[in-house]
């Protein structure tokens, strides 16, 4: 009974999440498991492997919350959207960067393994079907029919045309 409730207020929750974040997450996470998995079978050292995985797992989740917030703030900014829009995006390349040398300098971590883990954050454009399609699932819902536009009459030669156009 107590498992069904905390069940019921993740999903509440999640449904108060915006659905595109939620869905790229979800795909961040579900390419981490596999990259895991894949890295199970072929890597040596499997803490070193992990570290720079989630790790970079991590900077994606981040990145991709950093961007979110940059796109909500930029429909609001009219004429200078693109500008804030573009600072957002040097913003993270250069926070990704600087991530990516400091993990190749202090050797903590595999540099290639966190860029594959932050990588997730391209990967996920691609999984969003699948992802998309397992949270209509969890939350019950179904997407709406798209339907035809209405159809202007033809005007033949020799119609007035209304004013106003």
């Amino acid at each position: 009974m107590i498992k069904k409730v905390i069940l019921v207020k993740i999903i509440e929750t999640l449904k108060k999440m915006n659905r595109t974040l939620l869905e790229m997450q979800a795909g961040m996470l579900f390419f981490g498991i596999v990259c895991q998995a894949a890295g199970f079978f072929f890597v040596k050292e499997q803490g070193y492997y992990a570290a720079g995985l989630w790790f970079g797992i991590a900077f994606a989740f981040a990145a991709s919350i950093h961007m979110y917030k940059t796109l909500d703030k930029a429909l609001h900014y009219g004429a200078d959207a693109s500008k804030l829009v573009t600072r957002g995006y040097v913003f993270r390349y250069v926070v990704c960067a600087a991530a990516l040398v400091l993990v190749a300098l202090t050797e903590v971590m595999n540099p290639v393994v966190f860029f594959l883990g932050y990588m997730s954050l391209k990967v996920t454009a691609y999984l969003q079907p699948i992802t998309h399609k397992l949270c209509n699932k969890l939350f019950h819902e179904t997407d709406p029919v798209p339907e035809p536009l209405p159809e202007e009459p033809v005007l033949q030669e020799g119609d007035n045309i209304p004013a106003g156009r």
